[in-house]
Protein backbone atom coordinates (compact mmCIF):
# COMPACT_ATOMS: atom_id res chain seq x y z
CA UNK A 1 0.00 0.00 0.00
CA UNK A 2 1.40 3.39 -0.99
CA UNK A 3 1.46 6.52 1.14
CA UNK A 4 -1.30 7.92 -1.06
CA UNK A 5 -3.47 4.82 -0.61
CA UNK A 6 -3.14 5.12 3.15
CA UNK A 7 -3.80 8.84 3.19
CA UNK A 8 -6.95 8.57 1.09
CA UNK A 9 -8.18 5.87 3.46
CA UNK A 10 -7.35 7.78 6.62
CA UNK A 11 -9.06 11.05 5.68
CA UNK A 12 -12.38 9.21 5.62
CA UNK A 13 -12.29 9.11 9.43
CA UNK A 14 -13.97 12.10 11.07
CA UNK A 15 -11.50 13.02 13.80
CA UNK A 16 -12.22 16.71 14.37
CA UNK A 17 -11.31 17.55 17.97
CA UNK A 18 -13.48 19.57 20.35
CA UNK A 19 -12.10 21.62 23.23
CA UNK A 20 -15.48 21.79 24.99
CA UNK A 21 -15.97 18.11 25.83
CA UNK A 22 -13.25 17.88 28.50
CA UNK A 23 -12.64 14.29 27.39
CA UNK A 24 -9.53 12.52 26.11
CA UNK A 25 -9.78 11.93 23.26
CA UNK A 26 -12.16 14.82 22.90
CA UNK A 27 -14.22 13.13 20.17
CA UNK A 28 -15.10 9.46 19.54
CA UNK A 29 -13.90 9.50 15.93
CA UNK A 30 -10.31 9.79 17.11
CA UNK A 31 -10.56 6.55 19.05
CA UNK A 32 -12.22 4.87 16.07
CA UNK A 33 -9.28 5.94 13.92
CA UNK A 34 -6.78 4.81 16.56
CA UNK A 35 -8.37 1.34 16.68
CA UNK A 36 -8.16 1.11 12.90
CA UNK A 37 -4.47 1.99 13.03
CA UNK A 38 -3.88 -0.45 15.87
CA UNK A 39 -5.34 -3.24 13.72
CA UNK A 40 -3.16 -2.19 10.80
CA UNK A 41 -0.01 -2.17 12.92
CA UNK A 42 -0.82 -5.63 14.29
CA UNK A 43 -1.32 -6.96 10.78
CA UNK A 44 2.14 -5.60 9.92
CA UNK A 45 3.66 -7.59 12.77
CA UNK A 46 4.95 -4.69 14.85
CA UNK A 47 5.69 -5.29 18.52
CA UNK A 48 4.98 -3.52 21.81
CA UNK A 49 1.66 -2.24 20.46
CA UNK A 50 -0.43 -0.39 23.02
CA UNK A 51 -3.57 1.72 22.78
CA UNK A 52 -4.70 3.29 26.04
CA UNK A 53 -8.11 4.62 27.03
CA UNK A 54 -7.02 8.17 26.16
CA UNK A 55 -6.32 7.30 22.54
CA UNK A 56 -2.51 7.17 22.62
CA UNK A 57 -1.25 4.47 20.26
CA UNK A 58 2.38 3.28 20.45
CA UNK A 59 4.25 0.53 18.58
CA UNK A 60 7.79 -0.62 17.83
CA UNK A 61 9.61 -1.74 14.72
CA UNK A 62 12.47 -3.78 16.14
CA UNK A 63 15.98 -2.94 15.02
CA UNK A 64 18.04 -5.19 12.77
CA UNK A 65 21.60 -3.98 13.33
CA UNK A 66 22.57 -6.54 15.98
CA UNK A 67 24.04 -3.90 18.28
CA UNK A 68 22.79 -1.13 20.51
CA UNK A 69 21.87 2.10 18.75
CA UNK A 70 19.60 4.95 19.85
CA UNK A 71 15.86 4.44 19.72
CA UNK A 72 14.22 7.08 17.54
CA UNK A 73 10.54 7.97 17.58
CA UNK A 74 8.19 9.33 14.94
CA UNK A 75 4.95 10.96 16.07
CA UNK A 76 1.79 12.27 14.38
CA UNK A 77 -1.61 13.33 15.67
CA UNK A 78 -4.97 11.71 15.02
CA UNK A 79 -7.24 14.74 15.14
CA UNK A 80 -8.10 17.43 12.63
CA UNK A 81 -8.81 21.06 13.37
CA UNK A 82 -12.13 22.18 14.87
CA UNK A 83 -11.94 25.22 12.56
CA UNK A 84 -13.76 23.36 9.78
CA UNK A 85 -15.64 20.12 9.31
CA UNK A 86 -13.63 16.96 8.70
CA UNK A 87 -16.72 14.86 8.09
CA UNK A 88 -17.36 13.19 4.74
CA UNK A 89 -14.03 14.34 3.34
CA UNK A 90 -14.07 13.72 -0.40
CA UNK A 91 -10.52 14.14 -1.72
CA UNK A 92 -9.62 14.40 -5.38
CA UNK A 93 -6.28 13.99 -7.16
CA UNK A 94 -5.39 16.75 -9.62
CA UNK A 95 -2.85 15.17 -11.92
CA UNK A 96 0.01 17.14 -13.45
CA UNK A 97 -1.20 20.48 -12.07
CA UNK A 98 -1.05 23.06 -14.85
CA UNK A 99 -0.71 26.23 -12.78
CA UNK A 100 -4.28 27.39 -13.39
CA UNK A 101 -7.28 27.73 -11.08
CA UNK A 102 -8.60 24.47 -9.58
CA UNK A 103 -12.39 24.27 -9.37
CA UNK A 104 -13.09 22.55 -6.07
CA UNK A 105 -16.86 22.90 -6.02
CA UNK A 106 -18.87 23.95 -9.07
CA UNK A 107 -22.16 24.30 -7.18
CA UNK A 108 -20.72 26.90 -4.81
CA UNK A 109 -18.06 28.27 -7.16
CA UNK A 110 -15.25 27.43 -4.74
CA UNK A 111 -11.90 27.85 -6.49
CA UNK A 112 -8.36 27.12 -5.33
CA UNK A 113 -6.43 29.77 -7.22
CA UNK A 114 -2.74 30.72 -7.40
CA UNK A 115 -3.94 34.32 -7.31
CA UNK A 116 -4.96 33.74 -3.69
CA UNK A 117 -2.44 31.01 -2.90
CA UNK A 118 0.70 31.69 -4.97
CA UNK A 119 2.49 28.74 -3.36
CA UNK A 120 0.45 26.53 -5.68
CA UNK A 121 2.80 27.48 -8.49
CA UNK A 122 5.68 25.82 -6.63
CA UNK A 123 3.98 22.51 -7.41
CA UNK A 124 3.23 23.02 -11.08
CA UNK A 125 3.58 19.71 -12.92
CA UNK A 126 2.98 17.67 -9.75
CA UNK A 127 -0.03 15.63 -8.66
CA UNK A 128 -2.01 17.34 -5.89
CA UNK A 129 -4.67 16.04 -3.52
CA UNK A 130 -7.39 18.64 -2.92
CA UNK A 131 -10.78 18.89 -1.19
CA UNK A 132 -14.25 19.15 -2.72
CA UNK A 133 -14.64 22.58 -1.13
CA UNK A 134 -16.97 21.43 1.65
CA UNK A 135 -14.44 20.27 4.26
CA UNK A 136 -10.82 20.50 5.18
CA UNK A 137 -8.59 17.76 3.75
CA UNK A 138 -6.90 16.37 6.86
CA UNK A 139 -3.29 16.39 5.68
CA UNK A 140 -2.74 17.97 9.08
CA UNK A 141 -1.90 15.39 10.26
CA UNK A 142 -3.11 12.29 8.47
CA UNK A 143 -0.36 12.85 5.93
CA UNK A 144 2.07 12.43 8.83
CA UNK A 145 0.33 9.25 10.01
CA UNK A 146 0.41 7.79 6.49
CA UNK A 147 4.08 8.70 6.01
CA UNK A 148 5.18 7.08 9.26
CA UNK A 149 3.36 3.81 8.64
CA UNK A 150 4.48 3.67 5.01
CA UNK A 151 8.10 4.25 6.05
CA UNK A 152 7.87 1.45 8.61
CA UNK A 153 6.42 -0.88 5.96
CA UNK A 154 9.27 0.05 3.61
CA UNK A 155 11.89 -0.75 6.26
CA UNK A 156 10.21 -4.10 6.85
CA UNK A 157 10.32 -4.86 3.13
CA UNK A 158 13.99 -3.83 2.84
CA UNK A 159 15.96 -5.56 5.60
CA UNK A 160 19.19 -4.51 3.87
CA UNK A 161 18.54 -1.06 5.37
CA UNK A 162 19.96 -1.32 8.87
CA UNK A 163 18.18 0.54 11.65
CA UNK A 164 17.73 0.49 15.40
CA UNK A 165 14.43 0.24 17.24
CA UNK A 166 11.88 2.65 15.80
CA UNK A 167 9.06 3.82 18.06
CA UNK A 168 5.94 5.27 16.51
CA UNK A 169 3.29 7.22 18.37
CA UNK A 170 -0.10 8.59 17.41
CA UNK A 171 -1.85 10.94 19.81
CA UNK A 172 -5.21 12.72 20.00
CA UNK A 173 -6.16 16.37 20.41
CA UNK A 174 -3.10 18.19 19.12
CA UNK A 175 -5.30 20.79 17.46
CA UNK A 176 -6.74 21.89 20.81
CA UNK A 177 -3.33 22.00 22.50
CA UNK A 178 -3.70 18.78 24.50
CA UNK A 179 -1.81 16.28 22.37
CA UNK A 180 1.15 15.91 24.70
CA UNK A 181 -0.68 16.28 28.02
CA UNK A 182 -1.20 12.55 28.60
CA UNK A 183 1.64 11.33 26.41
CA UNK A 184 3.67 8.89 28.53
CA UNK A 185 7.24 9.75 27.54
CA UNK A 186 8.72 7.03 29.76
CA UNK A 187 6.53 4.36 28.23
CA UNK A 188 7.30 5.62 24.74
CA UNK A 189 10.94 4.95 25.49
CA UNK A 190 12.68 6.81 22.66
CA UNK A 191 15.94 8.72 23.00
CA UNK A 192 14.49 11.45 20.85
CA UNK A 193 11.69 11.80 18.32
CA UNK A 194 10.35 13.81 15.41
CA UNK A 195 6.80 15.00 14.92
CA UNK A 196 5.77 14.62 11.28
CA UNK A 197 3.48 17.62 11.47
CA UNK A 198 5.10 20.41 9.49
CA UNK A 199 3.88 22.06 6.32
CA UNK A 200 5.52 22.33 2.92
CA UNK A 201 8.33 20.11 1.74
CA UNK A 202 11.67 20.77 3.43
CA UNK A 203 10.33 22.38 6.59
CA UNK A 204 12.34 21.54 9.70
CA UNK A 205 11.52 23.33 12.92
CA UNK A 206 13.05 23.23 16.35
CA UNK A 207 11.92 26.66 17.57
CA UNK A 208 8.39 27.72 18.41
CA UNK A 209 6.61 30.50 20.23
CA UNK A 210 6.50 30.84 23.97
CA UNK A 211 2.78 31.06 24.56
CA UNK A 212 0.35 32.30 27.17
CA UNK A 213 -3.32 33.23 27.35
CA UNK A 214 -4.59 36.28 29.24
CA UNK A 215 -8.15 36.84 30.40
CA UNK A 216 -8.99 40.39 31.47
CA UNK A 217 -12.32 41.04 33.17
CA UNK A 218 -13.74 44.57 33.39
CA UNK A 219 -16.51 45.26 35.90
CA UNK A 220 -18.90 48.07 35.11
CA UNK A 221 -21.90 49.77 36.69
CA UNK A 222 -25.10 50.21 34.76
CA UNK A 223 -27.68 52.93 35.33
CA UNK A 224 -30.26 54.52 33.08
CA UNK A 225 -28.28 56.29 30.31
CA UNK A 226 -30.44 59.38 30.65
CA UNK A 227 -29.28 59.85 34.23
CA UNK A 228 -25.82 58.27 34.04
CA UNK A 229 -23.53 61.26 34.51
CA UNK A 230 -20.84 60.50 37.13
CA UNK A 231 -22.61 57.20 37.88
CA UNK A 232 -22.31 54.80 34.95
CA UNK A 233 -19.14 52.81 34.34
CA UNK A 234 -19.41 51.15 30.93
CA UNK A 235 -17.20 48.05 30.98
CA UNK A 236 -17.31 47.81 27.18
CA UNK A 237 -15.84 51.27 26.81
CA UNK A 238 -13.14 50.60 29.39
CA UNK A 239 -12.23 47.34 27.63
CA UNK A 240 -11.77 49.13 24.31
CA UNK A 241 -9.64 51.74 26.08
CA UNK A 242 -7.43 48.91 27.33
CA UNK A 243 -7.18 47.40 23.85
CA UNK A 244 -5.95 50.59 22.17
CA UNK A 245 -3.23 51.00 24.82
CA UNK A 246 -1.41 48.00 23.33
CA UNK A 247 1.09 48.56 20.48
CA UNK A 248 -0.87 48.72 17.24
CA UNK A 249 1.79 47.00 15.13
CA UNK A 250 2.44 44.08 17.49
CA UNK A 251 -0.48 42.00 16.21
CA UNK A 252 -0.54 38.88 14.00
CA UNK A 253 -1.44 40.81 10.86
CA UNK A 254 1.68 42.98 11.20
CA UNK A 255 4.31 40.43 12.27
CA UNK A 256 6.37 37.61 10.77
CA UNK A 257 9.49 35.51 11.40
CA UNK A 258 10.68 35.92 14.97
CA UNK A 259 8.38 38.84 15.74
CA UNK A 260 5.98 38.31 18.63
CA UNK A 261 2.52 39.71 19.16
CA UNK A 262 -0.56 40.27 21.29
CA UNK A 263 -3.69 38.82 19.71
CA UNK A 264 -7.20 39.69 20.85
CA UNK A 265 -9.14 36.49 20.16
CA UNK A 266 -12.45 37.32 21.80
CA UNK A 267 -14.39 40.09 23.51
CA UNK A 268 -17.73 39.42 25.15
CA UNK A 269 -19.70 41.70 27.35
CA UNK A 270 -22.22 44.39 28.14
CA UNK A 271 -22.22 47.51 30.28
CA UNK A 272 -21.97 45.53 33.52
CA UNK A 273 -19.12 43.17 32.58
CA UNK A 274 -16.78 42.61 29.65
CA UNK A 275 -14.22 39.82 29.25
CA UNK A 276 -11.35 40.05 26.78
CA UNK A 277 -9.11 37.12 25.90
CA UNK A 278 -5.65 37.62 24.46
CA UNK A 279 -3.02 35.16 23.39
CA UNK A 280 0.60 36.26 23.88
CA UNK A 281 3.34 34.92 21.63
CA UNK A 282 7.09 35.49 21.37
CA UNK A 283 10.09 33.33 20.47
CA UNK A 284 12.36 35.17 22.90
CA UNK A 285 11.70 34.16 26.51
CA UNK A 286 12.66 37.55 27.98
CA UNK A 287 10.41 39.45 25.58
CA UNK A 288 7.66 36.94 26.29
CA UNK A 289 7.88 37.65 30.01
CA UNK A 290 7.88 41.41 29.33
CA UNK A 291 4.73 41.06 27.25
CA UNK A 292 2.93 39.40 30.15
CA UNK A 293 4.10 42.13 32.50
CA UNK A 294 2.88 44.81 30.07
CA UNK A 295 -0.64 43.38 30.13
CA UNK A 296 -0.57 43.42 33.93
CA UNK A 297 0.79 46.98 33.89
CA UNK A 298 -2.05 48.17 31.66
CA UNK A 299 -4.59 46.55 33.96
CA UNK A 300 -3.10 48.55 36.85
CA UNK A 301 -3.37 51.75 34.80
CA UNK A 302 -7.04 51.05 34.19
CA UNK A 303 -7.55 50.51 37.90
CA UNK A 304 -5.82 53.78 38.71
CA UNK A 305 -8.48 55.54 36.67
CA UNK A 306 -11.37 53.21 37.52
CA UNK A 307 -10.57 51.59 40.91
CA UNK A 308 -11.32 47.88 41.07
CA UNK A 309 -12.56 47.71 37.49
CA UNK A 310 -9.99 45.38 35.89
CA UNK A 311 -8.72 41.97 36.95
CA UNK A 312 -6.32 39.84 34.91
CA UNK A 313 -5.40 36.16 34.85
CA UNK A 314 -2.48 34.92 32.74
CA UNK A 315 -1.69 31.25 32.13
CA UNK A 316 1.36 29.89 30.34
CA UNK A 317 0.52 27.39 27.59
CA UNK A 318 3.87 26.18 26.25
CA UNK A 319 7.47 27.30 25.79
CA UNK A 320 10.05 27.46 23.02
CA UNK A 321 11.55 24.00 22.61
CA UNK A 322 14.81 25.49 21.31
CA UNK A 323 16.29 25.51 24.81
CA UNK A 324 15.72 21.74 25.02
CA UNK A 325 16.91 20.98 21.48
CA UNK A 326 20.14 23.01 21.44
CA UNK A 327 21.97 20.63 23.84
CA UNK A 328 21.24 17.77 21.41
CA UNK A 329 21.56 19.56 18.08
CA UNK A 330 22.81 16.36 16.47
CA UNK A 331 19.16 15.32 16.13
CA UNK A 332 18.51 18.39 13.95
CA UNK A 333 21.72 17.75 12.01
CA UNK A 334 20.56 14.19 11.35
CA UNK A 335 17.25 15.40 9.94
CA UNK A 336 19.04 17.95 7.74
CA UNK A 337 21.39 15.27 6.42
CA UNK A 338 18.50 12.89 5.78
CA UNK A 339 16.67 15.52 3.73
CA UNK A 340 19.76 16.33 1.71
CA UNK A 341 20.41 12.64 1.06
CA UNK A 342 16.96 12.15 -0.47
CA UNK A 343 17.08 15.32 -2.56
CA UNK A 344 15.09 17.69 -0.34
CA UNK A 345 16.37 21.18 0.43
CA UNK A 346 15.98 21.79 4.19
CA UNK A 347 14.10 24.91 5.22
CA UNK A 348 15.02 25.44 8.86
CA UNK A 349 12.65 28.02 10.30
CA UNK A 350 10.81 28.91 13.49
CA UNK A 351 7.24 27.79 14.02
CA UNK A 352 4.90 30.74 14.39
CA UNK A 353 2.71 28.63 16.61
CA UNK A 354 2.99 25.61 18.84
CA UNK A 355 3.56 21.91 18.38
CA UNK A 356 3.26 18.73 20.40
CA UNK A 357 7.02 18.55 20.03
CA UNK A 358 7.43 21.62 22.23
CA UNK A 359 5.55 20.10 25.13
CA UNK A 360 7.20 16.72 24.62
CA UNK A 361 10.63 18.35 24.62
CA UNK A 362 9.90 19.86 28.03
CA UNK A 363 8.69 16.45 29.23
CA UNK A 364 12.10 14.97 28.41
CA UNK A 365 11.66 13.84 24.80
CA UNK A 366 13.53 16.22 22.44
CA UNK A 367 11.27 16.45 19.42
CA UNK A 368 11.85 18.68 16.36
CA UNK A 369 9.14 18.97 13.72
CA UNK A 370 9.49 17.71 10.13
CA UNK A 371 7.34 18.53 7.11
CA UNK A 372 4.35 16.35 6.31
CA UNK A 373 3.78 18.19 3.03
CA UNK A 374 0.38 19.82 3.33
CA UNK A 375 -0.50 23.48 2.81
CA UNK A 376 -3.40 25.78 3.72
CA UNK A 377 -4.27 23.75 6.81
CA UNK A 378 -7.58 24.05 8.67
CA UNK A 379 -9.79 25.01 5.75
CA UNK A 380 -11.41 24.07 2.46
CA UNK A 381 -8.36 25.19 0.46
CA UNK A 382 -6.03 22.66 2.09
CA UNK A 383 -4.02 20.57 -0.35
CA UNK A 384 -1.03 18.23 -0.33
CA UNK A 385 1.36 17.43 -3.18
CA UNK A 386 1.87 13.69 -3.53
CA UNK A 387 5.59 14.08 -4.11
CA UNK A 388 5.92 15.88 -0.78
CA UNK A 389 4.34 12.94 1.08
CA UNK A 390 6.61 10.53 -0.75
CA UNK A 391 9.67 12.57 0.16
CA UNK A 392 8.61 12.80 3.82
CA UNK A 393 8.40 9.00 3.83
CA UNK A 394 11.90 8.79 2.39
CA UNK A 395 13.20 11.20 5.05
CA UNK A 396 11.90 8.93 7.82
CA UNK A 397 13.61 5.91 6.28
CA UNK A 398 16.85 7.83 5.84
CA UNK A 399 16.84 9.11 9.43
CA UNK A 400 16.49 5.52 10.65
CA UNK A 401 19.44 4.50 8.46
CA UNK A 402 21.65 7.39 9.53
CA UNK A 403 21.03 6.81 13.24
CA UNK A 404 22.06 3.18 12.86
CA UNK A 405 25.32 4.29 11.27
Amino acid sequence: MTVVDRFLQYVKFDTQSDELTNLTPSTPGQMEFARHLESELRSMGLSDISLDDNGYLFATLKGNVGREVPTVGFIAHLDTSPDMSGRHVSPRIVQNYDGEDILLNAANNIILSPKDFPELLDYKGQDLIVTDGNTLLGADDKAGVAEIITAVAYLQAHPEIKHGDIRIGFNPDEEIGLGAHKFDVGMFGADWAYTMDGGEIGELEYENFNAAVARITFKGRNVHPGYAKHKMLNSLRVATQYAIMLPRWETPEHTEGYEGFYHLVSIKGDVEETVMTYIIRDHDRDRFERRKKELEHLARKINNEFPGCASIEIKDQYFNMREKIEPVMHIVDTAIKAMENVGVTPKVQPIRGGTDGAQLSFKGLPCPNIFAGGLNFHGRFEFVPIRSMEKATEVIVEIARLVAQ
